[in-house]
């Protein structure tokens, strides 16, 4: 495993750390999260499962606003691996529901650092690490999110005003779609949901003139719950028993963005994210119980 131009072997020691959180599952995370979304379903009461992917608002890390770096990201070195490259950005995510996480009792996630890795990428040297959270209830394991981040280097010419590496085509055909139009507001309020202060997603010129994006980016996570929520729509009556998704192209709040599913079979789904320009951005797919 090659991580020496990142810091030596010191990031291998990352490798293997642990970290255990237990908190109540809290229902206004939920509906809040309902609101962002443009649901209207009801209030959650004590006992309603977790619609998928919003475990994702639970076990947050809370660092003191003192303790964050100047792209609004805790410093490294605690869980995760001190790192030097500059972004960070969450690159995919395999999860399994194998139980119920429900409103108002107990969870625990368990977290592992599973794997460090460094390659080289187009515009230099990336870090990839690999995280396995379980979170378990009393009736044992319900979830296992497997995610990859991805560090990298700024791309100085995209800083420089040059354009971004040209995407490729997204599948044709969908049986159901919905188009998306972000706004700072939108993006905002899922960065405050999750508790994460990267600039990116909510300070314009920090994310143009610092970063060299075209406009805000819309968070990785955020375009996976679309997804997710999209399946819910089109097809109530299936519950999601396991989630991919993979980030291949950012997803800006300069243009509208559609996100198509489509039947792969009796118990799947294809699912992706469609730019204005016809890039795929996000590759994912779903098994139906």
């Amino acid at each position: 495993m090659a991580v020496g131009k990142n810091g030596g072997t010191e990031l291998k020691n990352w490798i293997g750390r642990t970290e255990t959180m237990t908190e109540l599952v809290a229902a206004r995370p939920v509906a809040a999260l309902n609101a962002t979304l443009d649901r209207s379903d009801a209030f959650p009461s004590p006992g309603d499962p977790l619609p998928p992917l919003y475990h994702w608002l639970t076990f947050l890390p809370l660092a003191e606003t003192r303790e964050l770096d100047a792209d609004g990201h805790p410093r490294r070195g605690d869980f995760l691996p001190p790192v030097t490259l500059p972004r960070r950005m969450w690159a995919s995510s395999e999860v399994a529901f194998t139980g119920r996480v429900r409103i108002g009792e107990e969870a625990t996630r368990s977290s592992v650092i599973e794997d460090i890795a460094e390659k080289q990428g187009r515009t230099g040297p990336l870090v990839f690490v690999t995280i396995r959270h379980e979170i378990a209830n009393a009736d044992g394991i319900a979830i296992t999110d497997r995610q990859t981040i991805v560090y990298r280097g700024v791309d100085r010419g995209a800083a420089r005003g040059g354009k971004l590496p040209a995407g490729k085509p997204a599948p044709g055909a969908s049986d159901f779609s919905r188009a998306i139009t972000p706004s700072a507001a939108f993006l905002f309020r899922y960065s405050a949901l999750i508790f994460n202060a990267h600039r990116i997603h909510y300070d314009h010129p920090y994310t143009t003139e610092v970063e060299g994006y075209p406009g805000l980016v819309v968070h990785g996570p955020l375009l996976a719950t679309l997804l997710t929520d999209l399946v819910r729509r089109a097809l109530p009556d299936h519950a999601i028993t396991r989630f991919r998704f993979r980030a291949v192209k950012a997803v800006f709040d300069d243009a509208p963005f559609t996100i198509c599913g489509r039947r792969d079979g009796e118990h799947a789904v294809a699912l992706w994210v469609r730019d204005g320009a016809g890039d795929l951005c996000v590759d994912a797919a779903a098994e139906l119980g």
